[in-house]
């Protein structure tokens, strides 16, 4: 077990090395950078502020532009840049915003409460309804109920979420006005008491979970199902069954904790998803200040240390994940041996 948990971390520093290289390279071909941004800002500033055609085409000083370009550190080669950059990484120092003027660190600090509210209630939720439901459709396998259920689940599967949650918000937001537009908490929140800021927090989140919720839970319901309809096959089903014992508790003692299995082996996978995953589109929808915002806003103004900054925290936490998850076969079912 030590030697296969110490070749997965080895194996984690290519991984991200590629990672990182790649989308190194690809900024490095992306037209519009930092430098540009500011140079075509400076155009405009100049032909706002003096009517003169000429005063307006003039741009900037080519001294003002290595500056800037130094600042940016751009002034040097992009290997060099690189090495730099993987240099600061293996001290965990993800570098300053060239915008923002603060340390990605802080931003994504800043900016993870939001991410983990909604990636919280949506796991919890979505487990909530998709294993009993699961476990109900395997039972009534076949039927009516059965039937029905896969129908809502695939349809709520099929709508995207960020349709879904235009076609809430604009229902009970713009609409009938059930519930706020926008962000985690109304304004005053911190003059509330306990009970206030707990029923206006839950008042802002409903929206944005349902929103992700209905469509994150079909897979998790469908494994469930083909867990225990598998499980219910079995000849060690057979066998209880036929010495008399109960449905019930073949189902809860013997079948439950066999087809458990591959969901809590998707627990860890699942559960950090949730916070880091899915939620750019509800975030801007719902104008909610968190991890995917800040990851799209920063792609769209080229601020490349945000943007390489999360990606390189976001990729070392899913290699670990994945790591986590593969661990967890061992750890539920000791009948998984690696070697």
């Amino acid at each position: 077990m030590a030697a296969y948990i110490l070749k997965r971390i080895l194996l984690m520093i290519p991984t991200l090395l590629g990672v990182l290289l790649i989308t190194f390279v690809v900024i490095q071909f992306v037209p519009g950078g930092p430098v540009e941004q500011y140079i075509a800002e400076s155009r405009r500033t100049q032909g706002a502020g003096d009517t003169s055609a000429y005063r307006g085409g003039q741009g900037v000083h080519p001294k003002r532009i290595e500056e800037i370009k130094k600042l940016y550190g751009f002034d040097k080669p992009a290997h060099e840049r690189f090495f730099q950059m993987l240099g600061q990484y293996a001290r965990f120092d993800l570098g300053k915003s060239f915008f923002q003027n603060k340390p990605v660190s802080q931003l994504i600090v800043e900016k993870l409460p939001v991410s983990i509210s909604l990636g919280l209630w949506t796991f919890f939720i979505s487990y909530l309804i998709a294993v009993p439901l699961g476990v109900a459709k395997a039972v009534r396998a076949g039927t009516r109920f059965d039937i029905v259920t896969t129908v809502a689940v695939l349809v709520g599967y099929a709508i995207p979420g960020f349709v879904l949650g235009l076609l809430l918000l604009v229902l009970f937001g713009g609409g009938l006005e059930l519930f706020p537009l926008r962000g985690l908490t109304s304004p005053g929140w911190e003059q509330m008491g306990w009970g206030a800021r707990i029923a206006d927090y839950l008042w802002h989140i409903t929206l944005p979970v349902t929103a992700m919720v209905l469509g994150s839970f079909a897979v998790t319901t469908m494994l469930t199902k083909n867990s225990f309809l598998e499980e219910i096959r079995k000849q060690y089903v057979l066998t209880a069954r036929a010495k008399g014992l109960a449905d019930r508790r073949v189902l809860w003692k013997h079948v439950f904790r066999n087809a458990l299995i591959p969901i809590l082996t998707g627990f860890p996978a699942a559960f950090i998803g949730a916070f880091f995953t899915g939620a750019l589109l509800i975030e801007t929808l719902f104008s909610l200040d968190g991890l995917g915002l800040l990851s799209y806003e920063s792609i769209i103004r080229r601020d490349y240390p945000v943007v390489l900054g999360s990606l390189y925290v976001f990729t070392l936490i899913g290699l670990f994940t994945k790591l986590i998850t593969d661990l967890s076969y061992v750890w539920v079912d000791p009948r998984v041996k690696f070697d």
